[in-house]
Protein backbone atom coordinates (compact mmCIF):
# COMPACT_ATOMS: atom_id res chain seq x y z
CA UNK A 1 0.00 0.00 0.00
CA UNK A 2 3.09 2.46 1.13
CA UNK A 3 4.54 1.74 -2.56
CA UNK A 4 1.05 2.98 -4.33
CA UNK A 5 0.93 5.69 -2.63
CA UNK A 6 4.66 6.80 -2.81
CA UNK A 7 4.31 6.11 -6.51
CA UNK A 8 0.36 8.38 -6.88
CA UNK A 9 2.83 10.85 -5.03
CA UNK A 10 5.56 11.33 -7.09
CA UNK A 11 3.73 11.01 -10.26
CA UNK A 12 1.26 14.08 -9.15
CA UNK A 13 4.38 16.13 -8.25
CA UNK A 14 6.29 15.46 -11.20
CA UNK A 15 2.58 16.30 -13.27
CA UNK A 16 2.65 19.21 -11.16
CA UNK A 17 6.17 20.35 -11.72
CA UNK A 18 5.56 20.16 -15.22
CA UNK A 19 2.44 22.22 -15.03
CA UNK A 20 4.18 25.65 -14.83
CA UNK A 21 5.93 28.00 -16.91
CA UNK A 22 8.35 26.73 -19.37
CA UNK A 23 11.03 29.43 -20.03
CA UNK A 24 13.00 29.16 -23.19
CA UNK A 25 15.19 31.85 -21.60
CA UNK A 26 15.79 33.50 -18.68
CA UNK A 27 18.50 35.73 -17.63
CA UNK A 28 18.60 38.27 -14.41
CA UNK A 29 20.84 41.25 -13.45
CA UNK A 30 21.38 42.33 -10.39
CA UNK A 31 21.81 45.97 -10.19
CA UNK A 32 24.65 47.19 -8.24
CA UNK A 33 24.10 49.00 -5.38
CA UNK A 34 20.46 49.71 -6.19
CA UNK A 35 21.20 52.24 -8.31
CA UNK A 36 20.67 52.02 -12.33
CA UNK A 37 22.72 54.47 -14.34
CA UNK A 38 22.53 55.68 -17.84
CA UNK A 39 25.81 53.70 -18.66
CA UNK A 40 24.28 50.08 -16.88
CA UNK A 41 23.19 48.86 -20.47
CA UNK A 42 21.54 45.03 -19.90
CA UNK A 43 21.79 42.92 -22.97
CA UNK A 44 19.98 39.66 -23.10
CA UNK A 45 21.27 37.62 -26.18
CA UNK A 46 19.32 34.72 -27.08
CA UNK A 47 18.43 32.28 -29.99
CA UNK A 48 14.69 31.29 -31.72
CA UNK A 49 14.96 27.85 -33.73
CA UNK A 50 11.36 27.58 -33.67
CA UNK A 51 9.22 29.91 -35.89
CA UNK A 52 6.09 28.75 -35.54
CA UNK A 53 5.58 28.82 -31.69
CA UNK A 54 4.33 31.79 -29.91
CA UNK A 55 6.32 33.04 -26.70
CA UNK A 56 5.41 35.46 -24.14
CA UNK A 57 7.83 37.70 -22.65
CA UNK A 58 8.09 39.24 -19.51
CA UNK A 59 10.22 42.00 -17.66
CA UNK A 60 10.43 40.34 -13.46
CA UNK A 61 12.21 43.59 -11.92
CA UNK A 62 12.72 43.52 -7.70
CA UNK A 63 12.27 47.26 -6.58
CA UNK A 64 12.61 49.41 -3.06
CA UNK A 65 9.24 50.12 -1.17
CA UNK A 66 10.92 53.26 -0.85
CA UNK A 67 11.30 53.37 -4.86
CA UNK A 68 10.16 57.44 -5.74
CA UNK A 69 8.30 57.03 -8.84
CA UNK A 70 5.31 55.04 -10.42
CA UNK A 71 6.85 53.63 -13.16
CA UNK A 72 10.11 53.01 -14.59
CA UNK A 73 10.77 54.49 -18.64
CA UNK A 74 13.39 52.04 -20.68
CA UNK A 75 14.63 52.18 -23.69
CA UNK A 76 14.14 48.62 -25.67
CA UNK A 77 16.56 47.84 -28.29
CA UNK A 78 15.91 45.32 -30.68
CA UNK A 79 18.49 43.69 -32.66
CA UNK A 80 17.49 40.64 -34.95
CA UNK A 81 19.19 38.29 -36.69
CA UNK A 82 18.94 39.89 -40.41
CA UNK A 83 20.95 42.89 -38.45
CA UNK A 84 17.66 45.15 -38.34
CA UNK A 85 17.80 47.29 -35.40
CA UNK A 86 14.38 48.54 -33.06
CA UNK A 87 14.26 50.71 -30.23
CA UNK A 88 11.42 51.21 -28.25
CA UNK A 89 10.86 53.54 -25.04
CA UNK A 90 8.36 51.64 -22.79
CA UNK A 91 6.46 52.66 -19.29
CA UNK A 92 6.39 49.77 -17.25
CA UNK A 93 4.13 50.84 -14.51
CA UNK A 94 4.93 49.36 -11.21
CA UNK A 95 2.31 51.09 -8.85
CA UNK A 96 -1.28 52.11 -9.42
CA UNK A 97 -2.15 56.01 -9.04
CA UNK A 98 -3.09 55.98 -5.49
CA UNK A 99 0.06 55.10 -4.83
CA UNK A 100 -0.52 51.20 -4.25
CA UNK A 101 2.47 49.24 -5.84
CA UNK A 102 2.16 46.12 -8.03
CA UNK A 103 3.36 42.49 -7.26
CA UNK A 104 4.29 41.45 -4.05
CA UNK A 105 5.58 43.76 -1.30
CA UNK A 106 7.31 42.87 1.73
CA UNK A 107 8.82 45.43 4.32
CA UNK A 108 11.70 46.63 1.89
CA UNK A 109 11.38 45.09 -1.34
CA UNK A 110 8.62 44.47 -4.17
CA UNK A 111 9.05 41.91 -6.81
CA UNK A 112 6.77 42.18 -10.16
CA UNK A 113 6.41 40.27 -13.14
CA UNK A 114 5.22 42.17 -16.31
CA UNK A 115 4.08 41.12 -19.57
CA UNK A 116 6.03 43.08 -22.16
CA UNK A 117 4.29 40.85 -25.67
CA UNK A 118 2.14 38.04 -25.19
CA UNK A 119 1.28 35.89 -28.08
CA UNK A 120 4.32 36.96 -29.67
CA UNK A 121 6.39 35.13 -32.52
CA UNK A 122 9.75 35.56 -34.02
CA UNK A 123 9.93 35.28 -38.09
CA UNK A 124 13.18 34.27 -38.11
CA UNK A 125 15.41 31.61 -36.67
CA UNK A 126 18.80 32.94 -34.89
CA UNK A 127 20.04 34.50 -32.58
CA UNK A 128 18.22 38.15 -31.34
CA UNK A 129 19.39 40.56 -28.73
CA UNK A 130 17.62 42.82 -26.64
CA UNK A 131 19.44 45.83 -24.70
CA UNK A 132 17.44 47.48 -22.21
CA UNK A 133 18.75 51.39 -20.99
CA UNK A 134 17.29 53.31 -18.03
CA UNK A 135 15.31 56.30 -19.19
CA UNK A 136 14.15 58.01 -16.08
CA UNK A 137 15.50 61.98 -15.79
CA UNK A 138 17.13 60.56 -12.80
CA UNK A 139 20.68 59.33 -12.72
CA UNK A 140 21.49 56.92 -11.21
CA UNK A 141 18.34 55.88 -10.33
CA UNK A 142 17.88 54.38 -6.90
CA UNK A 143 16.11 51.47 -5.51
CA UNK A 144 16.03 48.98 -8.50
CA UNK A 145 17.42 45.53 -7.61
CA UNK A 146 16.87 43.38 -10.41
CA UNK A 147 15.75 42.98 -13.33
CA UNK A 148 15.42 39.90 -15.50
CA UNK A 149 13.83 38.70 -19.24
CA UNK A 150 11.73 35.75 -19.11
CA UNK A 151 10.69 34.46 -22.65
CA UNK A 152 7.90 31.60 -21.98
CA UNK A 153 6.86 28.67 -24.99
CA UNK A 154 3.40 29.63 -24.61
CA UNK A 155 2.41 25.94 -25.73
CA UNK A 156 0.59 26.72 -29.53
CA UNK A 157 1.79 27.50 -32.42
CA UNK A 158 1.36 30.22 -35.06
CA UNK A 159 -1.02 28.19 -37.49
CA UNK A 160 -3.34 26.68 -33.99
CA UNK A 161 -3.72 30.44 -32.84
CA UNK A 162 -5.15 31.79 -35.87
CA UNK A 163 -8.17 29.73 -35.19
Amino acid sequence: MNKIIFLLTGSLMGALASCGPNYVFEQSYPISKQEWTYRDSLNFNFSIQDTSKVYNLYLDLEHSTDYSFQNLYVQIYTKFPSGKRLKEMVSLELADKAGGWYGDCGSKWCRLSIPIQEGAYFNAKGNYAITMAQYMRKNPLEGIKSIALKIEDAGTTRSSSKN
